[in-house]
């Protein structure tokens, strides 16, 4: 009925002894927020393509300098953004920033990162007021 198991678990090691490498809590998070605030990084990049504005043009460099802080430096990988659909979203866009830049603010709240979480309650107030109340309740 019951098979015992008779291979070394990968999950278990013994103490001091690691078949392979381990990130900190601290690291996990940095990786999570860098990846947020890409993503949101992009999307202000398709936005300032739709509609050009200093206020994104802003908020699309103080993400880019943020993502680099996070990745020791690395800048993050921007693309030239046409407008390929047939026709633009920008709601759904906004709707979308907004969305990624909650999950910012959460994981910035959870590693103490004041500036990052400033900067995402910043992007996620401007993403809002574009879009109407009814669009932002109802997602």
């Amino acid at each position: 009925m019951y098979e015992p198991i008779r291979a070394k678990s990968v999950h278990s090691t013994t103490a001091g002894t690691t078949d392979f490498p381990h990130r900190s809590r601290e690291e996990e998070l940095d990786i999570q927020l860098a990846g947020h605030l890409a993503a949101l990084l992009a999307i202000t990049d398709e936005l300032r393509a739709l509609a050009p504005a200093a206020d994104l043009d802003t908020a699309a460099e103080r993400l880019a300098a943020q993502v680099a802080r996070l990745r020791g430096g690395q800048a993050p990988v921007r693309l030239t953004v046409a407008a390929a659909r047939p026709e633009p979203r920008p709601s759904a866009l906004h709707r979308r920033a907004h969305t990624l830049a909650g999950r910012a603010l959460v994981v910035a709240a959870s590693r103490a990162d004041t500036a990052v979480a400033i900067l995402a309650a910043e992007r996620m107030d401007a993403h809002a007021a574009a879009l109407e109340p009814r669009e932002l309740a109802s997602h």
